[in-house]
């Protein structure tokens, strides 16, 4: 799978963090030239009590059991995965891949702003 550059995966973690995470959910959509995916509160029936999120494909959706969810890179991340993978019309992928997918933005921008830090 090919990804963003490490600065580009730093600022889509960064754009979350700092509440602007429909901004950067298009940003990954623009980079894989695929449609962004919706994102609202709510849960999904045999879901609510077991995920923070949850993503729906036939929606193009994913839904947070709260806002906070939306400002955590982690969880966006992993559920952009699914998207991606879903609209790829590949494998659905699994959760150790999505865990990578988001895990690799996250270790980008610990690395950039580590090297910040030490300048």
């Amino acid at each position: 799978m090919e990804y963003p550059d490490i600065k580009t995966q730093a600022l889509i973690v960064k754009m979350i963090l700092n509440k602007r995470t429909e901004e950067s959910l298009q940003l990954l959509s623009r980079f894989y030239n695929i449609q962004p995916p919706e994102i609202v509160v709510g849960t999904i029936k045999g879901k609510r009590k077991t995920v923070s999120a949850v993503y729906v494909g036939k929606q193009r959706r994913i839904y947070a059991i709260n806002s906070d969810i939306f400002y955590n890179p982690l969880i966006i991340l992993h559920e952009f995965y699914h998207h991606l993978r879903y609209r790829g019309m590949e494998h659905r992928g699994s959760e150790k891949g999505a865990d990578n997918f988001a895990s690799r933005f996250i270790d980008s921008y610990r690395f950039l702003k580590m090297q910040k830090n030490r300048l």
